[in-house]
């Protein structure tokens, strides 16, 4: 530890025995440093904060979510940076001057995008709009100006952007649906032509739209279907023709005492059945007409004859026609049915490219249907979209902090720099001297020359100095320290003529 401490008062010895040219180095080092910081030019920064407001309840109940007015948000932030935009900055503030042609404003506005920032705070609701000027060309106070100029020409940028940018949107938007809706209407007119013609040609078998392989499935589903509803009605024609087998005709009983006849009594029936409003074509009229027939070919059916026509049994036998006829239409719709389907079954064996051809126009047709009607449903939602925008406000902001004069530079900052440069001179000086020292074949010790020698030093001598060396030497120390504290003196001069600048600015 003890020759730890002797060498640490051995370098400091060294040092201050070269303390002219430590000195010497840290003025160098100093002036050139803060040279070098008095050529930063100030950057003066002007911030402004903005309120956006994206809610409406009117959007929401047509569809425009919070969602996609963010989206529209966060388009408008974007394209504020646009080289269109920035190039209505820099005519519209003091950047303009100076500018004599396309290659000075291409500089303008590259210089501007790197100085300007748009930032979404927590809330997406808030941005601020921040632009940072720092011109070596121009003073002080006049980029203070133009950064608070440039912030306010953006307010403005934006709030013209959220007035136009809808309408124009929303147009470019209508235009270019009308055109694509007009394209795909002369294209499904076409392919609806086309469908006609073939189905004119090979179709027209089935009621109704589809393939033939569709119209096929359909008659195949229908015919399975009669054909259950054909099982039934059989059943029920045979139960009514077992009941009609056990159901008299006549009713024993009414003599020839003044009965009436059985026409008689039919024909008052038929009359009742009318009276009612039942038409000629009803299964009971038909029974019961049919029924006057026969007694009247039969001589009139005189009640003293055999007795009374059964009431039972004329409804059982106008049942019993019903089913009869009910199973006879679906008898002759399965036949037409089945003779469709072997129409078309040998229509695709004869030429199997119809049907091919037919599932291509089919689809052809299908698929620009379904896209001329979302190109409808399309321009309807965007055209009700523009107006509830255009009325209500798509994207409503107030500006809560408008546009600082900045007083002092955000940077650089001088103060800070300055005394750092004065470390460093002195950090360099001491190095400097430290390492002459260390270059030098010098002794300071006499054990450091006895270990270099490997000799035995028998003693040393102090140096002493005279009376007139003495008064030489405290001047010396004098001088020392003025040019040490004119160091110190300069680094606080160039500090305080900084914060007047800043003041005067």
């Amino acid at each position: 530890m003890a020759g730890l401490y002797d060498e640490l008062l051995v370098i400091l010895h060294g040092i201050w025995n070269r303390r002219w040219m430590a000195l010497a180095v840290a003025w160098g080092v100093c002036m050139l440093g803060w040279l070098a910081v008095a050529l930063i030019p100030n950057s003066y920064e002007s911030k402004a904060r903005v309120y956006v407001n994206t809610q409406s309840l009117l959007e929401d109940k047509v569809g425009i979510t919070q969602v996609q007015s963010q989206q529209d948000l966060d388009r408008l932030r974007q394209t504020l940076a646009s080289a269109e935009n920035l190039e209505k900055v820099v005519r519209g503030t003091d950047l303009s001057q100076g500018i004599s042609g396309p290659r000075d404003m291409a500089a303008k506005i590259s210089a501007l995008r790197e100085n300007i920032s748009i930032m979404a705070q927590a809330d997406p609701s808030m941005i601020d709009i921040s632009a940072v000027s720092a011109d070596s060309s121009l003073s002080d106070g006049a980029n203070a100006r133009i950064a608070q100029q440039v912030v306010q020409k953006m307010i403005d940028i934006f709030q013209e952007a959220n007035l136009t940018s809808d309408r124009t949107e929303t147009k470019q938007s209508l235009a270019f649906l009308d055109q694509q809706i007009a394209q795909r209407g002369k294209q499904l007119a076409a392919a609806e032509q086309r469908r006609a013609e073939f189905e004119q040609r090979f179709i027209g078998l089935l009621p109704g739209a589809g393939t033939i392989g569709q119209r096929m499935d359909a008659a195949r589903q229908e015919i399975s279907n009669i054909d259950s509803q054909l099982v039934q009605a059989q059943s029920a024609l045979t139960a009514m023709n077992g009941q009609l087998a056990g159901t008299p005709q006549t009713l024993p009983g009414v003599g020839a005492s003044g009965g009436p006849s059985a026409l008689a009594q039919a024909q008052a029936d038929l009359a009742s059945m009318r009276s009612r409003g039942w038409t000629a074509d009803h299964p009971d009229v038909i029974a019961m007409q049919r029924q006057v027939d026969a007694l009247r070919k039969q001589g009139g059916g005189a009640a003293g004859a055999g007795g009374t026509p059964n009431p039972a049994y004329l409804s059982v036998k106008s049942m019993q026609t019903e089913r009869a006829a009910t199973v006879q239409a679906l008898g002759a719709r399965k036949a037409q049915l089945q003779a469709d389907l072997n129409v078309m079954t040998s229509r695709q064996t004869n030429e199997p490219g119809i049907a091919a051809e037919q599932e291509k126009l089919a689809r052809d047709y299908d698929v620009l249907k379904a896209q001329y009607d979302k190109l409808l449903s399309d321009r309807e939602e965007i055209r009700l979209r523009g107006e509830v925008k255009t009325e209500t406000g798509a994207v409503q902001f107030r500006v809560l902090a408008p546009p600082s004069a900045p007083s002092a530079p955000v940077a650089p900052n001088r103060p800070v720099l300055l005394i750092g440069v004065l470390v460093l001179g002195i950090g360099a000086g001491v190095g400097v001297a430290f390492a002459i020292g260390q270059l030098k074949g010098t002794f300071p010790t006499a054990a450091r020359l006895e270990r270099a020698a490997g000799i035995p030093v028998i003693g040393s001598i102090s140096q002493t100095f005279s009376a007139g060396q003495a008064v030489i030497e405290r001047q010396r120390l004098k001088w020392f320290a003025g040019a040490s504290g004119g160091l110190a003196a300069v680094c606080l001069l160039l500090i305080a003529i900084e914060f007047i600048q800043r003041g005067m600015a």
